[in-house]
This record gives structure tokens, C-alpha cells and sequence, in this order.
């Protein structure tokens, strides 16, 4: 390893004030989008002196950040609370992935948070890592992504040596994807009829009255300002031109097409639903996903479709495996991709966390 290697705590003080002087930002990458930076330092639930994440320097080039911030969790004690620390991404220089700086600068981190940590996902070639970690796994769960054309892009992404025919891909996926809309567009024709959409940029009375007793048990203790602050687009930043901006992120937040709409589905003056999800390019993210009579289940589904098609959005992502199944079973798709993901605890968490059930909605910071 070379000399002068630093790694700094990155406290919410640091981070307020690193905003204000352009710290983080004055170099090709950056470890989060000041947009995402502003908005983090706008949470009442993390104070001055707690962490948002690890840094690592050599000389003054960044070679490793950690991000993370604390969240509490639904203790058992009814209206009791916990704080504990969301790891959300590693990430290290290449030079320096396999030498002992990348779990130094790791274990460095967990110290810093108490070793009161949750990992709701990790990539897969981190598993053997995690295996000899003072880590348990809480709950596991199906990520889908359902894909309603022959996405190019991700397609590439997957399997380079097809970049040179992006152009016959993109004609396919554009034949592919008008059928399976028109046929899709059928189908919901006329479900929708009876339903309007309010959306909204923060919650109301209403909206926050029919969240909280459907998230009243989840992991993540949920209030109006929470939710709000979780839901907030102020965390995005749009680049119109994105290839005249000066720096790239290690932190999605920063594109030429990413926004969230968050909305209240109603019904005759009555709201049954309420849906939260992010635009990305061709992505479309659900945060939140909550019905609270059975008999409009389905019919919230068909508010989710509409929004959906009406973004010319190619493929839904989403932890929700009886969304994905309602999605699949009434519509008509390309595919869907399922993989398995885990959530870890380590194990000095001081919290029972038997039956544990990590929700779409719970740590979804995308």
C-alpha cells in the first residue's frame, strides 16, 4: 500500500460543513451527490456528532467510502425505539480491493457505529467475506426486477461482446416493447376509470393517517416526518445536459431522468392506496407500496401499471414478492429476474431479532 493513507469519520457535523465549503466535491468523483448529501443532513433522527459515513484517503485522492447513517428500529417495547446503523455501500479503490486497507477501513467503520449495524442487501462477491463476519442473517427475501422489453442497455451491461449491435437490439426492443405495451394498455383499459391520483411532494393528514397503521410493526420505526424526509425528491438531482457535469457519484442521485413521484390513490373520495416510486432512466423503483382493504389490492396494482406506462419506463424493481406475483400473474411481461438477497445483523446488535422481517419500504435510501 502507499503512504499517507487517512480514513476520517464522516459525522453529520463534518458533512453539514463540508457542504458549505465544497469539501466532497472538487474532484472527479465524489462519494454522494450533494443533493443526497443536503438531504441527509436535513434528518432530525441522525444528531451532530453520529456518523454518515467512512473515508479513505491517499494524499488527497479518495481510494474508499463507506456509507452509512443510524435509523431506529420498532423495538419490542410498545413506542420504544433503537438506534442502529445502516451500512449501505463499500466501496474501495481498485488498487486497493484486495489488500487489508479495504477491511481495515470496514472494520473502522463498524466501530464508529457501536457495532450496532444492519445490512439489508450485499453483492455477491462479498458473500465469502460476510461468511467469516460476526454477522446473522435476519430475514432473506426475493428481489424482482420484471422487465416488459428487451432492456439494450442492460442487456450490454450484462454480456459486453453485444455492444456493437446496440442498434439492431434497440429496433428489437423497441418492436418488443410496443406490442407488449399495446397489449398491456388493453388490459387496463378501463380499470383505472373510476380511480384519481394525487400526488403529492410530502405527506398530509390524510396520507400519513392511512400509512401509520399499516407500518405501525415494521423494522424501521415510521413517523410523518420520516416518512416525508424518506420520500422527499430533494435527494435527486436532474443533469439536463449530463455529460457537462463536472463529477460523478458513488451514490445513485444524479441523472438526466430521475425524480420520484409519490401519490394518493382514490377511489369515489376515498383513498385505498398509496404509492412511492423512483424514475431512473428506463427503471421504475417502488419505495412504497400500501393498500389497506384487500378488495383494492388489485385494483391499486392497476394504478401502479398505469403510472408505469405513462413514464415509458421499461422494467419495475421491487423486494415486494406478492406485488411481483399480482404484477406477472395480470399482465403481460418479457421476463422476471429473482434473486435471493439477505439481511444481516451484526451480532452485538442489542436487539431480538427472531422473526425479523425487512420490508420493501424499510431501508430503501435508492
Amino acid at each position: 500500500m502507499g503512504k499517507n493513507l487517512e480514513i476520517i469519520g464522516l459525522t453529520k457535523k463534518m458533512l453539514r460543513d463540508g457542504i458549505e465549503q465544497n469539501t466532497y466535491w472538487k474532484d472527479g468523483l465524489a462519494p454522494l451527490p450533494k443533493s443526497k448529501a443536503l438531504w441527509l443532513v436535513s434528518n432530525t433522527r441522525i444528531d451532530d456528532d453520529e456518523y454518515c459515513g467512512v473515508l479513505g484517503y491517499e494524499e488527497e485522492k479518495m481510494i474508499s467510502f463507506i456509507f452509512m447513517f443510524p435509523d431506529l428500529l420498532n423495538a419490542k417495547s410498545k413506542g420504544d425505539t433503537k438506534k442502529v446503523y445502516w451500512m449501505i455501500s463499500w466501496w474501495v479503490y481498485p488498487k486497493y480491493e484486495h489488500t487489508v486497507f479495504g477491511t481495515y477501513i470496514y472494520n473502522e467503520a463498524v466501530n464508529y457505529a457501536g457495532k450496532q449495524i444492519l445490512i439489508k442487501s450485499y453483492a455477491e462477491n462479498v458473500n465469502e467475506f460476510y461468511e467469516k463476519q460476526p454477522f446473522t442473517v435476519i430475514a432473506s427475501r426475493l428481489r424482482h426486477t420484471i422487465f416488459f422489453s428487451l432492456d439494450s442497455s442492460m442487456l450490454i451491461g450484462r454480456f459486453r461482446f453485444l455492444k456493437p449491435f446496440k442498434f439492431i437490439l434497440d429496433s428489437i426492443n423497441a418492436f418488443v416493447g410496443g406490442i407488449v405495451k399495446f397489449i398491456n394498455r388493453s388490459k387496463l383499459k378501463g380499470r383505472t376509470k373510476v380511480l384519481s391520483y394525487e400526488y403529492i411532494t410530502q405527506l398530509d393528514d390524510e396520507a400519513w393517517s392511512f400509512i401509520a397503521p399499516l407500518c405501525k410493526d415494521d423494522l424501521i420505526y415510521k413517523t410523518k416526518e420520516y416518512v416525508s424526509w424518506q420520500i422527499s425528491n430533494s435527494q435527486y438531482l436532474q443533469t439536463p445536459t449530463p455529460n457537462k457535469h463536472p463529477r460523478k457519484s458513488l451514490q445513485t442521485g444524479i441523472s438526466n431522468n430521475i425524480h420520484i413521484h409519490n401519490l394518493k390513490i382514490i377511489n369515489e373520495g376515498k383513498m385505498i392506496g398509496f404509492l412511492s416510486y423512483i424514475i431512473n432512466y428506463n427503471e421504475f423503483n417502488v419505495k412504497y407500496f400500501l393498500v389497506k382493504n384487500e378488495e383494492d389490492y388489485e385494483l391499486c396494482v392497476d394504478a401502479l401499471i398505469e403510472n408505469f406506462i405513462q413514464h415509458k419506463t421499461t422494467f419495475i424493481f421491487t423486494d415486494d414478492t406478492r406485488l411481483s406475483d399480482c404484477i406477472t400473474k395480470k399482465y403481460t411481461t418479457i421476463f422476471t429476474h429473482r434473486v435471493n438477497k439477505k439481511a444481516l445483523a451484526h451480532n452485538d446488535t442489542k436487539l431480538d431479532f427472531e422473526n425479523a422481517n425487512v420490508l420493501n419500504r424499510d431501508g430503501h435510501f435508492y
